[in-house]
């Protein structure tokens, strides 16, 4: 699925229109048609109040039409509209005076505080007071309409995005979004549903389907990519049957200190978990006996010095090296860094502390091999490419960044991006639940194993990005969250490829009553 900006999907909105030889009347009608569906399959004609706020734009427009539709299918429907300004589009008031013609129950004006409605906690909110669109805050009383909308606890279902909201701009004002409980947006969701800042107004959310015109979906170039199950399903390659384990590469984990060995351990189980064929781990002196008791499948490789990485063999020439986990800043691992940087020419997984030594030392980014695939968590992004003033802000500085060293990055959250060049890549899997120590190390290794196995490092990164999410996904549905730990993602990896081809189970037909003849 791809992600557009509000600037294309009204271009798309226009050739649909165009192409199709319908007006934006009828496209509204379609998409307003789409929310009736929804939420008709789940009410069942059930005779709950329901409160729609329109705006005064073509997003109130939807909302009147899919007022008029709940009208005249006999639900109980309220419509206000938030009467601010004199200006109004075309299509909002063709299906205001549609709305006054089927019922006696008009639209109710509001001009200010006082016209708030009383709304019980069993109600309905519809949310379709600004759309896409919107390019300053809500002000007045209509801020405090929207402040007053998210302090009831009804059910909110906002109409393509929650008002106050932008679809790919930064946000206007924290306190004039509205709160929704849950999204329907129209033909694809919208980059702000995924960042941190702005993803936290969008809980949940479906894309319904519109019917734009799929050719310009398909060939104009989108503002992110999500990478979803059908997408990922793409990535895997089936193993041959006379396959040996050199077939499968020879990965080279340089990772772990004192204290911190689990996550060279973590790492290294994490590259075999995911199907690399060997892994060579090299870790400092006091790490060997750690490696070879709980990784027992692995080689070592033992550093001269004992607590730290000093000194890396650059003469061994693996399929791959994922460095960083564990090694921490000692002056002795930076310089063994700096050498082992210079000595590799394939693109290598970059991580934790190898990031921080980096970003020390501006000079050992232009040492990284090109197409190499850093993995930063939010504070290791920011000693590498600035502080930013928001989202969009950090994904056009990860974008300058990757172009100009020629590096994909893994920016690591809730929703993790992939930035290579001028695109991204968001991630449809994980949960709070992987916000845990060695999730990171973990996601090291998956994808060092993948690249090992001859995986593109585009396809490696978001192969293991999406595994990674899943794995702890299949975790959280067994354990919670809170109970989710960084080797309960190792012990599901398996799973999370075999998730990959479970077919959705269809519900069961509903049994027929026996009958008895007379």
């Amino acid at each position: 699925m791809n992600i557009f900006s509000s600037e294309q999907l009204y271009e798309a909105d226009r050739i649909t229109t165009e192409k199709q030889g319908i007006s934006s009347l009828d496209l509204m009608e379609r998409a307003a048609g789409q929310i009736f569906n929804w939420l008709h399959q789940r009410m069942q004609g059930a005779q709950v109040p329901i409160h729609i706020f329109c705006g005064i734009g073509n997003n109130g427009g939807d909302g009147l039409v899919l007022g008029r539709m709940l009208i005249e299918s006999g639900y109980n429907v309220t419509i206000y509209v938030a009467n601010f300004t004199a200006k109004r589009s075309k299509c909002f008031l063709i299906n205001y005076d549609r709305v006054k013609k089927i019922t006696k129950k008009w639209p109710i004006l509001m001009t200010s505080e006082k016209d708030f409605p009383e709304i019980h906690p069993d109600d309905i909110i519809v949310d379709a007071l600004f759309g896409i669109g919107l390019n300053r805050p809500p002000e007045g009383w209509v801020k405090a309409l929207i402040q007053y909308l998210n302090a009831e606890k009804a059910f909110k279902l906002s109409i393509d995005i929650p008002s106050g909201l932008s679809a790919n701009t930064p946000l206007l004002d924290p306190d004039a979004v509205v709160r929704a409980n849950h999204t329907l947006t129209f033909q694809a969701p919208k980059l702000s549903f995924f960042l941190p800042q702005t993803g936290k107004y969008v809980p949940f959310f479906e894309a319904l389907d519109i019917g734009l015109d799929p050719e310009y979906l398909m060939t104009t170039a989108p503002l992110a990519h999500l990478v979803m199950k059908p997408q990922a399903k793409t990535f895997y390659r089936q193993r041959e049957k006379y396959a040996y384990k050199s077939h499968f590469g020879h990965a080279f984990i340089v990772a772990g200190g004192e204290g911190k060995m689990g996550a060279a351990s973590m790492a290294a189980k994490a590259v075999l978990r995911t199907g690399g064929g060997l892994v060579t781990v090299h870790v400092p002196g006091i790490g060997r006996d750690v490696i070879q008791t709980s990784v027992p499948e692995a080689m070592t490789m033992t550093d001269p010095n004992d607590k730290n990485i000093s000194k890396v063999d650059t003469s061994f020439d693996p399929t791959v090296i994922g460095v960083g986990p564990g090694i921490g800043m000692a002056s002795e691992t930076k310089k063994a860094l700096k050498e082992l940087l210079s000595a590799t020419k394939r693109p290598m997984v970059i991580d934790a502390d190898a990031l921080n030594c980096i970003s020390e030392d501006e000079s050992l980014v232009g040492l990284v091999p090109k197409h190499s695939i850093l993995t930063p968590h939010p504070g290791e992004l920011q000693r590498l490419i600035g502080s930013w003033e928001n989202d969009y802000e950090k994904l056009d500085k990860t974008k300058e960044f990757s172009k100009k060293h020629e590096l994909l990055v893994v920016v690591k959250g809730a929703n993790t991006i992939t930035v290579v060049g001028d695109s991204m890549y968001i991630n449809s899997t994980g949960n709070p639940g992987m916000a845990t120590a060695g999730s990171g190390d973990v996601l090291t290794g998956m994808i060092t194993g993948l690249l090992s196995q001859g995986y593109e490092p585009l396809a490696a990164a978001l192969f293991g990005v999406y595994l990674h999410g899943s794995s702890g996904n299949l975790v959280a549905q067994e354990r919670g969250f809170e109970a989710l730990i960084a080797t309960d993602i190792i012990e599901n990896i398996g799973d999370a490829f075999l998730e990959l081809f479970k077919q959705e189970q269809m519900p069961a037909p509903p049994e027929e009553e026996e009958t008895t003849e007379q």
